[in-house]
């Protein structure tokens, strides 16, 4: 039995090294004969066909091993930027991140994502610059950007020695500190140290020893604490570096906690899995999950019975009888449970975070009309994987649409139709995600009496929130008029009446207050409010009217001074906006905001005609208003409640919409 627990995950940009990375931790802990290889196809962690095929992860894995007497679950997550809602999950049972970077590249666009997620989770985070083999290395570059763009105060382990060719080795700063090449990283180290800690500052002025236990004490503490930045080098496909960075898991990250309190465990993950069905991976935060427990998922408030256990070694399913505080698995048995459900309850659940939004909407259409309900229930499947795909099945119009972060994850949506469900499909042209909100404040009523029986009466008033705040409900009726289970359904349907407004898209930003109405004591039934209530709310938004909002962009631009003129006129034609551009050693950097809609290819054209020099890197910044004629503005979707009569008669029927979202 393991006394101590760590979950780190690793996390880079696409190709930066951090699967090779986990393959030669799996080996070193003796979990697998030999490390896989990624361009072969044969790594543990991308079990995934499309993975292996592609040589890029797709889903995040959970791999449990043993170093030194340390049980280790390592999270290897995507690198691409389009699977960025993968990273979001497994961000929340991490105890500590290695984030990679390679040393020829640098800090890349999402390099700074990921940092911002890690930073925002208060997660510790040791840096590992990786490829210092190859030409073009530069690893005290690569330091000093850490430090500059990130604002850290670094600690460099261990650096380079023959930089940039086949010979190159790892080298430990604080054994090698008298040499020439050495002993500048040493002693920038030891002076963040000693600007955070008075006994290193002291020993340091005064010309004393540090001795190696003393400083992986304060190491240890100072890299908990988020305040001061471990950074170690390698080639990990040699394997080179990677014991040591192995050795800072156990010496700088902190032990899962250990206790005996009630339950309180998160689904980060759910799959279907060929063998075992539906399965939710957990991470348990306090108390035990036991084989048979009935357990409570505190997001729904139901209750479901675990029939299995087990954890992941080495892409195998291992059966366990228990999962203890600090422990990473997988349950069986429960067919309701979803992705971010909380089991027991909440006491020790992390903050969610965000690291990209996904602003792309898409039709996806079978290759022939017979396979569209086979379509749907695949897409079923995949949204439960990853719910935001937000997938949105229209039944009367019988079209699937769902979410996207990007072109390469569409391809790879297409790729997992083919293999795993045998279906072939079809993609639309992506849209961006717009929204709505209210113009004007203004009050929306509603009286369903007819045909009896049924008695709902509600009157909302409307008004524009602040941006960024999303739907704000309160009622300021008394239980006297509408008692308490008829507002409890005014209030769980808010959301879902807000989903279409009247320009066909979600509605945002506004605070929605019941301000009157009244039930019936004979004739109100339950889901009479349920109907009323998207008929209240679309006839006031006819009348407040709604603006269309769009997704806007924080952007960073670096390029040679030459390209200047060029890049501002392409940021006027793309409706952005920016600051004055700096300038350093014959390039300049400018910062600004853009609309998703006109810049999402800006990239590729900044590439081309910078010869692969110039850098853009985005960030999601949020919804602003958007002119009617310069967005896209849809028909509703099923039946509308403005259309009063249709809506009665639809809804009596089953109490939902004729839109299914997953």
């Amino acid at each position: 039995m393991f006394t101590k627990i760590r979950n780190i995950g690793i996390l880079s940009h696409v190709d930066a090294g951090k699967t090779t990375i986990t393959e030669q931790f799996l080996f070193l802990g003796g979990a697998v004969k030999f490390p896989g290889d990624v361009n072969k196809g044969t790594t543990v962690s991308d079990s995934l066909k499309i993975e292996k095929e592609r040589g890029i992860s797709v889903r995040s894995t959970n791999i449990t091993f043993d170093w030194r007497g340390n049980q280790i679950n390592v999270i290897d997550t995507p690198g691409h930027t389009d699977f960025s809602s993968e990273v979001e999950r497994s961000l929340q049972i991490m105890d500590g991140a290695i984030l990679v970077i390679s040393a020829v590249e640098g800090l890349q666009a999402h390099t700074y994502a990921l940092w911002d997620a890690l930073k925002s989770r208060e997660i510790p985070v040791v840096f590992f610059i990786n490829k210092i083999d190859r030409q073009g290395a530069d690893f005290g570059k690569v330091v000093n950007d850490l430090e500059k763009e990130f604002g850290i105060l670094g600690f460099t382990l261990y650096c380079p020695e023959n930089e940039g060719i086949n010979a190159s080795e790892v080298c430990n700063v604080f054994e090698n500190k008298t040499k020439p090449q050495i002993s500048s990283y040493y002693e920038h180290s030891i002076e963040n140290l000693a600007d955070l800690d008075e006994e290193i500052l002291e020993d340091y002025l005064e010309g004393n020893e540090i001795s190696e236990d003393t400083l992986q004490l304060k190491l240890s503490f100072y890299t908990q604490k988020r305040d001061l930045y471990t950074i170690y080098s390698g080639v990990a496909k040699l394997g080179k570096g990677i014991p040591e960075l192995l050795d800072a898991v156990i010496n700088f990250f902190p032990e899962a906690a250990r206790s005996s309190e009630k339950l309180s465990a998160l689904v980060y993950k759910i799959e279907q899995n060929q063998t075992l069905g539906r399965v939710a991976h957990v991470r348990v935060f306090d108390g035990e999950i036991k084989v048979r427990d009935n357990v409570l998922n505190f997001t729904s408030k139901k209750i479901e019975k675990v029939a299995q256990i087990k954890k992941s070694f080495t892409g195998k399913f291992k059966d366990q009888q228990i999962l203890k505080t600090g422990d990473i698995g997988i349950l069986t048995g429960l067919p309701l449970v979803n992705a971010g459900d909380i089991l027991g309850d909440n006491h020790k659940i992390p903050i969610q975070s965000s690291v990209q939004v996904p602003m792309m909407t898409v039709q996806v259409t079978p290759d022939e009309d017979v396979n569209f309900t086979q379509l749907a229930h695949a897409l079923e499947i995949l949204n439960l994987e990853d719910p935001k795909l937000n997938l949105r099945w229209y039944k009367d119009e019988k079209e699937l649409h769902i979410n996207l972060m990007g072109n390469i994850q569409m391809e790879i949506i297409d790729s997992l139709l083919q293999q795993r469900f045998e279906i072939m499909a079809k993609f639309g042209q992506p849209s961006v995600i717009y929204k709505e909100t209210p113009t004007t404040s203004g009050t929306g009523f509603a009286s369903y009496t007819m045909p009896k029986p049924c008695w709902a009466v509600a009157t909302f008033a409307i008004e524009p929130g602040k941006r960024g705040s999303g739907i704000s409900y309160q009622s300021r009726v008394s239980l006297d008029k509408i008692k308490q289970k008829y507002q409890n359904e005014i209030r769980m349907n808010i959301s879902n009446a807000l989903e279409q407004g009247i320009k066909g898209w979600e509605v945002t930003d506004a605070v929605i207050t019941l301000i009157d109405g009244e039930d019936h004591e004979v004739h109100s039934r339950p889901g009479d409010f349920i109907i009323a209530t998207p008929m209240a709310l679309m006839t006031g938004l006819t009348k407040t009217g709604t603006t269309l909002l769009e997704p806007i962009l924080d952007f960073v631009i670096k390029a040679t001074e030459v390209l200047l003129g060029k890049v501002a006129g392409d940021l006027h034609q793309m409706r952005g906006t920016f600051g004055t551009p700096s300038f350093s050693n014959g390039n300049f950097e400018i910062k600004g905001k853009v609309p998703a809609a006109t810049s999402l290819e800006y990239g590729i054209k900044l590439g081309s005609m910078s010869a692969g020099k110039g850098k853009v890197r985005f960030s999601f910044h949020g919804y602003e208003p958007c002119p009617d004629n310069l967005g896209v503005i849809r028909p509703h979707k099923g039946v509308n409640p403005l259309d009063r009569s249709q809506w009665i008669l639809h809804a009596r029927g089953a109490f939902k919409s004729d839109e299914r979202r997953m």
